[in-house]
């Protein structure tokens, strides 16, 4: 039997593409159900959780978004949010 064990990262990637679909399906709420998911994870996550949520999910889905032209602010709440300025800010020149 093959090992399913998936790394944090790859949980964190495979997060990220579920919230993806669900905001390409126009199921709104949804998606917002998933960030809310991901936001408490950041706040409440092990050092560990908190840095893949940070690096890898909200890096996707974030990228993501601004690729499609959506708008972050409405859709992301406040912890995950914060976040997401505090990478943008870090990578501005």
């Amino acid at each position: 039997m093959k090992n399913k064990t998936k790394t944090i990262y790859q949980q964190a990637e495979r997060f990220s593409e579920i919230t993806k679909k669900t905001i390409i399906s126009g199921n709104i709420s949804r998606a917002k159900k998933l960030l809310t998911i991901a936001e408490n994870l950041l706040i409440n996550g092990s050092k560990d959780t908190k840095e893949v949520i940070s690096t890898v999910y909200l890096y996707s889905v974030s990228s993501f978004m601004e690729f499609r032209n959506c708008s972050i602010a409405n859709l992301f709440p406040a912890t995950l949010r914060a976040e997401y300025i505090k990478q943008i800010n870090a990578t501005s020149v």
